[in-house]
């Protein structure tokens, strides 16, 4: 298929991008759990500030959520809560 220049390309990241940040978040979450953090306020902390302190490095959860742009994770759990309400 032949693209006009002029054309914008969109790339979206898909299904596979999205369980690929669900996989992460969620081991992130049981890491803070087990070690006995409040997971959501770790991440909420982590997400705002870009600190990486906020999150364990309990289960390699620290260098798996830099994996994953802050802002690409906040789009992701806002698209989640929205279209799971």
């Amino acid at each position: 298929m032949k693209m006009d220049i002029n054309e914008t390309q969109k790339y979206q990241f898909g299904a596979n991008r999205e369980d690929y940040i669900r996989t992460i978040v969620t081991t992130v979450y049981e890491a803070l759990k087990e070690k006995g953090y409040h997971p959501v306020s770790q991440m909420v902390g982590y997400i705002l500030s870009g600190d990486p302190t906020y999150i364990t490095s309990h289960n390699n959860a620290r260098a798996l959520i830099r994996k994953i742009e802050r802002d690409e994770l906040l789009e992701a759990m806002v698209k989640y809560y929205v279209e799971n309400r």
